[in-house]
């Protein structure tokens, strides 16, 4: 407990000494306002849009359609991606069919594939759904196989000498061992979605924390945009935050093997 409140602190220490870099160049560095606002400026341009809104929406508002979109795709992701690799690790034939494809489309930048999941699906949420969903299926499914993958076989030989039939192989002996790499897909994915969520809502959408940071660089409101990153990041802490305190209520073993 004591090295966490530790790691805390220092993490509070070098978000302080970011900040403090970030005023003193603000204010003593020759640059115009639209390259580098201060933190002050960005500051009361936050509580401008807590109050007011931004094009119509409140920031509360933009925040929640951003998540909404997100936790869709996410939940989608988990629900296919990890049964799949799980399975996919224990048949070798499923996963010679389902790698490549997986392999194929991985590498690819979102965008590359965004304009016809648009022609597609249209402009409403379901492209952008599906986006997000793509670009965390590949971590979910790749960690699961390699949790697998890392499974003991004399763990599975053990469990059917004693008698077990293969269901309960699968969910008392490889399902437990692979768990702590899901949740590193999980996280992964976490991440990598949320970092999408611009490209996502780059398309007709007229809501969203991404879109309000694309929509304020085209009147190069660099206030705003800086605003729109800082709320980004941190909600992306405290999504990430969540997840982990998660793992570490369900996967209890890990690092005490």
């Amino acid at each position: 407990m004591r090295r966490f409140f530790a790691n805390k602190i220092y993490g509070v220490l070098a978000a302080g000494i970011i900040l403090l870099a970030w005023y003193l160049v603000a204010r003593f560095a020759d640059l115009p306002r639209i390259i580098l606002p201060s933190p002050g400026g960005v500051l009361q341009k936050f509580w401008l849009i807590w109050e007011d809104g931004y094009k119509g929406h409140s920031l509360v508002a933009h925040l929640a359609d951003s998540l909404r979109r997100l936790f869709i795709a996410y939940g989608l992701a988990m629900v296919t991606a990890v049964p799949l690799g799980l399975l996919s690790g224990c048949l070798p034939k499923l996963r010679s069919a389902l790698d490549p494809l997986v392999s194929f489309y991985r590498p690819l930048p979102p965008l590359a594939y965004y304009t016809v999941l648009v022609l597609w699906m249209g402009i409403d949420d379901g492209s952008k759904i599906a986006l997000l969903f793509l670009a965390g299926f590949s971590p979910m499914y790749i960690s699961s196989v390699a949790g697998v993958a890392r499974m003991r076989p004399d763990y599975v030989n053990g469990a059917k000498t004693l008698g077990a039939s293969s269901q309960r192989v699968f969910f008392l002996v490889i399902f437990p061992v692979a768990l702590p790499d899901v949740f590193v897909g999980l996280r992964t994915s976490l991440g990598f979605m949320y970092s999408t969520l611009v490209a996502a809502e780059m398309v007709a959408a007229i809501s969203g924390i991404g879109w309000m940071v694309l929509d304020a660089s085209k009147y190069l409101q660099s206030d705003v945009i800086f605003m729109g990153i800082i709320v980004m990041g941190l909600t992306g802490i405290v999504l990430d935050g969540a997840l982990n305190l998660l793992e570490r209520k369900i996967v209890f073993w890990k690092g005490r093997e």
